[in-house]
């Protein structure tokens, strides 16, 4: 089953920049459906032995050694609003890495991963109560909701959104006035760059993904407006429903009124496949989620050219 997998992982990253979401599926019970993008997935394995820790928060059903490093797994049935899984039922674990970290999943059952063009996801419902999906689709007729992980991780791990204060006084000296436009289909990353940028006095404007902030972008155009002189930088999430981040970036560069606006990618993937897509569409930088001060850093060094 990892051969398998991580094969299929493997063919999925070819997908990227080509409005195409390989999604894991996986269950935490019998009912419904749920889906992870495969880039964060290492390998997936029968639940080995967890190691109970008193201290833990109530989601974090235990530690566990994995190929030679002790990583914390989490129930993902209970971050759901599931009933949570029972630690003697048969379950496997994705093990996954992103926000810089190596965390385990604890879910009932993993089923396969499928390739759905990201024009058919679309964001969750309004009545979405718990605040975990970051997107729903649909496959073979089976609703799919797709977990926002960095909401789970925030909620077991805490957010850091505080800035150094050498990053804030430097940064008081190159206010312009200008915003920055923000896309992530997470409402837990947007709120998190919102808390930074107000902490520089920087204004920001969010938008749900990368169709939304091209919209806004090519409207404003429309009109006539500069956008350079309204938005200092686009700061965006990478994986997104309806329009990825690498596509955002090459609609820009395709586009004359826009290509010279400086474009950071923002992501929870990572690795030198990442860094090599950042230079075949053209975005400025690459920072992987999620440090507060290496964000405010590179929003202080856009500033520094344009003083």
């Amino acid at each position: 089953m990892n051969a398998g997998l991580l094969h299929s992982i493997d063919q999925s990253t070819q997908l990227a920049g080509h409005n195409r979401l390989a999604l894991l599926l996986f269950r935490v019970d019998e009912r419904q459906l749920f889906g992870i993008n495969v880039f964060k997935v290492q390998e997936v394995i029968p639940k080995p032995a967890l190691t109970w820790l008193p201290s833990a928060h109530p989601r974090v059903c235990g530690v566990a050694e994995i190929r030679g490093r002790v990583i914390p797994v989490l129930d993902l049935a209970g971050a759901v609003g599931a009933k949570p899984t029972p630690l003697d039922a048969a379950a496997h674990v994705i093990v996954a890495e992103f926000n810089r970290t190596v965390q385990g999943f604890l879910v009932r059952a993993v089923e396969r991963i499928i390739h759905v063009d990201v024009a058919a996801v679309q964001p969750p419902p309004a009545g979405d109560s718990h605040g975990y999906l970051t997107a729903i689709t649909r496959q073979g007729g089976e609703l799919i909701e797709i977990v926002d992980v960095e909401k789970v991780l925030a909620d077991v791990l805490g957010e850091a959104s505080a800035v150094s204060d050498a990053l804030l006084q430097e940064a008081k000296a190159l206010r312009d006035g200008r915003r920055i436009l923000v896309a992530d289909d997470s409402r837990v990353a947007r709120a998190q760059i919102e808390k930074i940028l107000s902490q520089l006095g920087i204004e920001c404007l969010l938008v749900n993904d990368g169709r939304e902030a091209l919209r806004t972008l090519q409207g404003m155009a429309d009109q006539g407006v500069k956008v350079s002189d309204r938005f200092s930088m686009v700061i965006s999430d990478v994986e997104m429903p309806d329009l990825d981040g690498y596509t955002l970036a090459t609609e820009i560069r395709r586009d004359a009124r826009l290509k010279d606006l400086y474009l950071i990618l923002h992501t929870s993937l990572s690795g030198v496949f990442n860094n090599n897509m950042v230079q075949r569409v053209g975005a400025d930088r690459f920072i992987p989620k999620f440090s507060p001060n290496e964000l405010a850093g590179a929003v202080i060094d856009r500033l520094k050219t344009l003083h």
